[in-house]
């Protein structure tokens, strides 16, 4: 990742991991994790004092969706049309909550998934507003905390 690590990054994931035992590690020092409910949806908090929803589907998904054992070549770009379509229902539920509360909305595409990211920086100085922001998002998305 070409990320800056915020100079408060080492004390903000030791501090977030003791209040959120549920965060995992995407990577050894790099942002942390943790799933919002069963639906699929992610929280993650990077090192650079950006908070994300996340919501996505791998490619693979839904190519064996599309195909249903046919053996057909389907193109990434139609795949990945149709994965946009497949998030969009979960996306749309959650969409204007999050871009209401100062999220920013972007699509990600890569060979292996299509993700739609809401984005917000935080400031990893004031770790309790960063955790009320986690527990909002845990509430709002995930149903829980």
């Amino acid at each position: 990742m070409s990320e800056i690590a915020s100079p408060q990054w080492s004390e903000a994931r030791t501090t977030l991991a003791k209040a959120f035992p549920q965060l995992y590690e995407l990577e050894p020092n790099g942002p942390l994790a943790l799933d919002l409910g069963t639906d699929g949806w992610l929280l993650e908090i990077k090192p650079d004092g950006k908070l994300l929803c996340q919501y996505g589907v791998a490619m693979d998904d839904v190519m064996s969706l599309m195909s249903e054992g046919t053996p057909e070549d389907l193109g990434t770009d139609e795949v990945a049309k149709q994965a946009k379509y497949f998030i969009q229902p979960a996306v749309s539920k959650f969409r204007p909550l999050l871009l209401q509360s100062g999220f920013s909305e972007q699509t990600e595409m890569t060979e292996e998934y299509v993700a739609v990211t809401f984005e917000r920086e935080v400031d990893l100085g004031n770790l309790s507003k960063v955790q009320d922001l986690m527990r909002w998002c845990c509430r709002q998305i995930g149903g829980a905390q």
